[in-house]
């Protein structure tokens, strides 16, 4: 079984959280946004078709297990 831990840095007085598995770390996004310009920029940067573009081949890399299915659906509502 592999062990997560979580922990957390400050930059700049905000808080933004660190997940560490298999001894790398994974910065939340999330936070990281949060703290530029509020919660309604994390959905309008998912809903930008380059993001949703290089999520999907992120994820297709590193995510063997993930069925990629609703993909194409999300791709052509850019087209």
């Amino acid at each position: 079984m592999t062990k997560t831990t979580r922990s957390s840095i400050e930059v700049q007085g905000i808080p933004i959280a660190i997940l560490t598995e298999r001894n790398e770390d994974f910065i939340s996004l999330t936070d990281m946004l949060k703290a530029k310009d509020g919660d309604f920029f994390v959905s309008d940067w998912l809903r930008n078709r380059n993001t949703v573009e290089f999520l999907s081949i992120w994820e297709s890399v590193h995510n063997p297990v993930l069925i990629m299915a609703n993909v194409p659906q999300l791709s052509r509502r850019w087209a």
